[in-house]
């Protein structure tokens, strides 16, 4: 797959020629085919082009500037420890932004623009994230049913 990469992410330039479903892959160290070996539609990660971006900052970014993807595939933990870097310690205060972090501000964006959320998948390794990630879609989803009665 030939790729182009910007500051923010890297765009599939096949998807750029042609008019395909736009796929978002949210990881910080793995590319989508890794997904293959473990995620029940394996051959969705193998067979499509994906746009990839690496952190929160990038998420936003892409979605701001290119608009809600037709598919999501959400990583948890998108930096593992984090180290002073001039003794290579854990030695300083840092709050990482998740994949959850990721998947509240895209419901909030979806709800103030009227977007309908998109399909999403959570390929993250961290069951306990992938389950959080999971309940906040499942949690609009009941929000969304309540307010329609």
């Amino acid at each position: 797959m030939e790729s182009e990469k910007n500051d923010y992410w890297t765009i599939s330039k096949t998807r750029k020629k042609e008019k395909m479903i736009r796929r978002l892959f949210l990881d910080d160290i793995r590319q989508p085919e890794t997904c293959a070996t473990y995620m029940p539609s394996p051959e969705m990660y193998v067979e499509e082009n994906w746009d990839v971006v690496r952190d929160y900052k990038q998420f936003v970014n892409y979605i701001e500037e290119n608009g809600v993807p037709d598919v999501i595939s959400f990583d948890h933990d998108l930096a593992d420890i984090h180290y002073d870097p001039t003794t290579w310690t854990e030695g300083f205060v840092y709050k990482e932004e998740t994949g959850y972090d990721c998947a509240k501000w895209l419901l909030q964006y979806c709800v103030k623009n009227k977007i309908p959320v998109p399909e999403y998948h959570v390929h993250s390794m961290n069951p306990i994230g992938k389950k959080n990630i999971e309940g906040i879609f499942e949690s609009y989803e009941r929000f969304k049913e309540k307010v329609k009665q």
